[in-house]
């Protein structure tokens, strides 16, 4: 399949048209975000990381009858996609005490929460993706009710599975944030990533990080820390 026109270009990825109208070309870059942009860098291969362990998550996903945008894996860079029209919702699912939801609340990072915590927060860069709720939604016609009850169901599954599949990989599932889309059709399924990027990984036993918190933080070895992520999925 032939790549064609930049379409996009974000902070983490480009989006490029194929010679098929329903179908996307993803390429995942190095560059490194945080704090909205505020802070900038790169970590060696991360796009490569995040690419790789995005589709093998999605396509145990698949499996477990959640469906994605992912149609096949190119390169360790590069993703075909399902075209889809983004929800323009941030799904913030939460297990455990960790970065913004620790400072709103006083929760010591790494307290248990006694339930999963959904959170939305509305897609803006201008206005800092603020938070939202199931009113402001329906307010802004962001999601109808019926779709906004199948991307809970969704986030609920796939933190379910996640977090016992990743803690036989000595991973603790923290928190993490999901983008879906609708396909032309209308369907809903999974977009965007499942990577160190967008969830916090804590080692088992150590609680050591395993996802951006270490570039986040000025804290060192995100580079390592990604690659232990696919060494422990992937067993490379």
């Amino acid at each position: 399949m032939t790549k064609g026109k930049l379409l996009y270009e974000g902070k983490a990825k480009k989006v490029f048209e194929t010679d098929d109208p329903n179908v996307l070309l993803v390429a995942y870059k190095d560059d490194a975000t945080a704090f909205n942009g505020e802070k900038r860098g790169t970590i060696k291969d991360k796009g490569e990381v995040n690419n790789r362990v995005t589709n093998f998550l999605m396509r145990k996903l698949e499996q477990e009858g959640i469906p994605t945008h992912l149609v096949e894996e190119l390169s360790p860079r590069e993703t075909l996609v399902k075209r889809v029209k983004i929800i323009p919702l941030e799904v913030v699912v939460r297990n455990i005490a960790a970065g913004s939801l620790s400072k709103r609340l006083g929760l010591p990072e790494g307290t248990p929460l006694a339930k999963t915590v959904l959170e939305y927060s509305y897609k803006n860069d201008a206005l800092g993706d603020p938070m939202v709720n199931e009113y402001h939604i329906a307010a802004m016609g962001l999601a109808t009710p019926e779709e906004l009850r199948t991307i809970a169901d969704y986030a609920l599954r796939i933190d379910d599975f996640l977090r016992g599949y990743l803690k036989d990989a000595g991973i603790d599932l923290i928190d993490f944030k999901l983008e879906f889309g609708k396909t032309a059709d209308g369907t809903i399924v999974l977009a965007d990533e499942i990577s160190p990027d967008t969830c916090r990984f804590w080692d088992s036993k150590t609680k050591a990080h395993l996802d951006k918190d270490l570039f986040r933080r000025d804290l060192g070895g995100a580079e390592e820390a990604y690659q232990e992520v696919v060494r422990r999925l992937m067993g490379e």
